[in-house]
């Protein structure tokens, strides 16, 4: 698997922000009541998130880009004539 940077600086720094947010804020509440674990998995979202502006590589976002490829190739092979025709320039003779 190769990974690509697929998000930009400033959403980077946009996830880290608001991944240091949760996370802060559900360790805080973990402390007052550890026997809750939903609090832990929102904390292992937001370290997810922050680990994803840090390293600028977001697998949503890289799923949405390869389903887009993916379609456009299936619908491009489907009618090859057609792409040919708006491919090829006009030649009357």
């Amino acid at each position: 698997m190769n990974v690509k940077t697929n998000i930009g600086i400033v959403n980077a720094l946009i996830r880290i922000t608001i991944g240091l947010t949760i996370l802060s804020w559900s360790t805080a509440k973990l402390v007052k009541r550890p026997w809750r674990d939903s609090y832990l998995f929102i904390a292992l979202l937001g370290a997810m998130k922050v680990a994803e502006g840090i390293v600028r590589f977001c697998p949503v976002t890289a799923l949405f880009e390869n389903a887009q490829k993916m379609t456009f190739n299936s619908e491009s092979h489907g009618n090859n004539e057609q792409d040919m025709d708006q491919i090829l320039p006009y030649n009357p003779s």
